[in-house]
């Protein structure tokens, strides 16, 4: 499925494919403190193409991650993991479409005044890591 989006200015325009339409939160500290919220996000294997990556701005998040914004506007554009094709692109940065909410990471640094009702299939951090084969 291909899916497009841009950032609040119209600098940066993304393009990428991704398996189904679907998307996750997630709920670790840095993507709370980066969003102000829960990060929700599809994922793509393979890097987006992207017009106007001269405005990109990335930051490096963590040792594992960085995370990538429109330097004119701020939008928030993607979560990419450092030597993989995994990237997360924000699900509010993409054109509408029929998007199913299926899961949830690092559920277990979810803060308790908030909850989403939908039935989601939920990982902790450690799981995560695990998945990934990376360690915390």
């Amino acid at each position: 499925m291909e899916v497009s989006g841009e950032c609040m200015c119209g600098s940066v325009k993304l393009r990428a494919t991704v398996k189904d339409a679907v998307y996750g939160a997630c709920h670790c500290g840095i993507c709370r403190k980066w969003g102000g919220g829960p990060l929700l996000a599809v994922e793509c294997s393979q890097a987006p193409t992207i017009e106007g990556g001269e405005h990109i701005r990335t930051y490096d998040s963590s040792e594992w991650a960085e995370r990538g914004f429109c330097g004119n506007c701020g939008t928030h554009l993607f979560y990419r993991l450092k030597g993989e094709n995994f990237y997360a692109l924000l699900l509010g940065l993409l054109d509408e479409g029929d998007w199913q909410f299926t899961h949830q990471v690092f559920i277990d640094e979810k803060p308790a005044h908030y909850a989403f009702a939908n039935q989601t299939h939920d990982l902790t951090g450690a799981e995560v890591f695990a998945q990934f084969g990376a360690q915390e």
